[in-house]
C-alpha cells in the first residue's frame, strides 16, 4: 500500500498508528457528550470547531514558528476540507438524536469502504485484494445496524438516521481523503486550524436548517460542547490529522473503527442506549469486514 510521508515538527509517536487509535478513541467520546448537550445539530457544530479553532492557537504558532505558514494548495485544500467536515458533523448530529449515538457512528464508518474507494479513483492508490468481499458485509451491516427492517429498533427514526449517517459518512470520507493530502505536505496543525474555522463558518449559515440554532446554548451545554471541542475536536482529531499522511488509507480506515466501537459502549453505559440483537449484529459485522 502507498502511503504519503511527511516532514513534521511534532514528536513521531504523534504520527503513529498508536497515535491514530488514541485519537479515534477521543472522537468516539463526541456522540455522547453531544447528546448530553442537547444542543441542535447546527448549534453543536458551530461550537466545537469555534472552540476548537481557539484552543489550537498556540499549537499553530509553535508549528508556523518552527515550519512556516501553510503552502498555497493547502489553503486551497482547507476550506475543501473545512466544507465536508461541516457536512459530516450536521447530518451525524442529525443522526445521533433519530438512531443513537452509537450506532450513528457506527453507521458514518460506512467511510472504511468509501475512502479507500476515492483514493483508487483519485491517487490510482490500489485496493487490497480482499477489498471487493468487505463490500457485501459492509451493507449488510448497515442495513441491520440502522434497524430499517425491523420493527422497535433503537432510535426514534431508524430509518432517517440511517440516511443522515451515509451523507455523514461521505462527506467524513472526502473530509479525510483531502485531510490525508493537504498533510502529506506539513504545517498539520495550522491546516486543520483552517479547516474548523471553515466548518464553524459554514455550520453558522447552514445550521439553520438543521433543527435551528442559538448561539446561546446555555451553561450547562456550553460547558458540555467544550469537551466536545477538546476531547473530540482538538486532542481526537489532530492526532487523527497528524497520523492520517503517514498510513495507507485502508489502514487509517481500519484504525478509524475504534470510534464507532467506543461510542457503541459509550452510549450504552452514559445514555443507556439499548440497541436491538440485530442491531448489534450488524455493527459487528460493520466492525469486522475491513479488519
Amino acid at each position: 500500500m502507498g502511503r504519503a510521508e511527511s516532514s513534521t515538527p511534532w514528536p513521531s509517536v504523534l504520527s503513529s498508528p498508536w497515535a491514530m487509535a488514541a485519537g479515534a478513541l477521543g472522537v468516539s467520546t463526541s456522540a455522547v457528550l453531544i447528546g448530553i448537550s442537547g444542543a441542535s445539530p447546527g448549534t453543536a457544530t458551530f461550537y466545537r470547531c469555534a472552540i476548537a479553532a481557539l484552543m489550537l492557537l498556540p499549537l499553530v504558532i509553535y508549528e508556523r514558528h518552527r515550519e512556516g505558514p501553510p503552502t498555497n494548495r493547502q489553503r486551497l485544500y482547507a476550506p475543501a476540507a473545512g466544507l465536508l467536515f461541516a457536512g459530516d458533523a450536521l447530518w451525524w448530529t442529525q443522526a445521533i438524536g433519530e438512531v443513537g449515538a452509537g450506532l450513528s457512528t457506527v453507521l458514518v464508518n460506512a467511510q472504511v469502504v468509501i475512502m479507500p474507494l476515492l483514493a483508487l479513483v483519485v491517487d490510482r492508490e490500489p485496493i487490497s485484494r480482499r477489498f471487493p468481499a468487505i463490500l457485501p458485509a459492509m451493507i449488510i451491516g448497515i442495513v441491520l445496524t440502522g434497524g430499517v427492517l425491523e420493527q422497535g429498533a433503537g432510535g426514534r427514526d431508524p430509518l432517517a438516521g440511517t440516511v443522515h449517517a451515509l451523507l455523514a459518512a461521505a462527506c467524513h470520507s472526502g473530509f479525510l481523503f483531502l485531510l490525508r493530502r493537504g498533510g502529506s505536505e506539513g504545517q498539520i496543525v495550522q491546516s486543520y486550524q483552517y479547516v474548523v474555522v471553515s466548518a464553524a463558518l459554514v455550520s453558522l449559515g447552514a445550521g439553520f436548517f438543521f433543527n435551528g440554532m442559538t448561539l446561546a446554548p446555555g451553561r450547562a451545554s456550553f460547558g458540555w460542547l467544550v469537551l466536545v471541542a477538546f476531547g473530540g475536536q482538538v486532542a481526537g482529531w489532530l492526532l487523527v490529522a497528524l497520523a492520517t499522511p503517514r498510513l495507507s488509507s485502508e489502514a487509517g480506515a481500519a484504525l478509524l473503527m475504534l470510534t464507532p466501537i467506543g461510542a457503541l459502549v459509550l452510549g450504552a453505559l452514559v445514555l443507556g442506549e439499548r440497541p436491538s440483537t440485530l442491531q448489534l449484529i450488524g455493527s459487528a459485522a460493520s466492525w469486522s469486514a475491513p479488519t
